[in-house]
């Protein structure tokens, strides 16, 4: 029984063209976020704290190129988060940069690089999953379903695993130096950190939200598969 041989190097072929094409876009990700992080339209100094739009190059490559190079991009996010943090500082960077002293401490505090780079990472690995589980109820998809499934996509995983998670973590480890900051008791820590949610947060979900539709459609039609089920058609 003969074996087809010339379906061996084809498929490598694309493999490797699908590969090629997979890292100049990773590639042009990266530099897109090095564009937003040290620029004015991607870290926006509040009194308080840097509003971002960061987070959204990060959420697109996972829905886009899987879960192991939207971590890639998220680490990135959380590094360009933490060198901004500490050579621009703002009043809350003590909870991104161990190098910036807490109020009250006298130091910094390495629970600072948890804050910074946890949730980023999680916002490169999870948003690909949130995607496949907003599919799972429709056996067919048209241009409008793919639409709302990838702006409900970017809104959660902005506001779940940047906000939330972010500003939970800072209640959680730094409630005290929260709290010194603010002139406040430890007690009122938890409204203003609702507070911050309830405007950053739904903020930047929003931005997410419509960012990720636009950019994704075209992207998926591009590179023609589902990335995180190798070979899957995307529509």
């Amino acid at each position: 029984m003969k074996k087809n041989t010339n379906a061996t190097p084809k498929k490598k072929g694309l493999f490797h063209r699908e590969a090629m094409q997979e890292t100049i876009l990773l590639c042009l990700f990266l530099a897109i976020m090095l564009v937003l992080a040290f620029t004015p339209l991607g870290m926006i100094q509040l009194p308080f704290i840097k509003a971002t739009i960061l987070h959204v190059p990060v959420i697109i490559g996972s829905i886009l190129f899987g879960p192991k190079k939207g971590a890639v991009l998220g680490f990135f996010f959380g590094l360009c988060s933490f060198i901004s943090n500490t050579f621009t500082p703002v009043t809350l960077s003590f909870a991104f940069s161990p190098l910036i002293s807490a109020p009250g401490m006298g130091r910094g505090s390495l629970w600072a690089l948890a804050v910074c780079f946890v949730p980023r990472l999680l916002v490169g690995i999870l948003p690909g999953y949130v995607f496949r589980l907003t599919r799972l109820p429709f056996k067919k998809e048209n241009l409008q379903i793919r639409t709302v499934q990838l702006a409900v996509t970017g809104a959660v995983s902005s506001f779940v695993f940047n906000t939330v998670l972010v500003m939970g973590l800072i209640y959680i480890l730094f409630r005290d130096a929260y709290a010194s900051m603010k002139g406040v008791s430890a007690d009122a820590v938890l409204g203003l950190i609702l507070g911050v949610v309830g405007t950053n947060g739904v903020m930047e979900a929003i931005a997410a939200a419509v960012l990720t539709a636009a950019v994704c459609i075209p992207m998926q039609r591009l590179m023609k598969r589902d990335p995180l089920k190798t070979g899957t058609k995307s529509a």
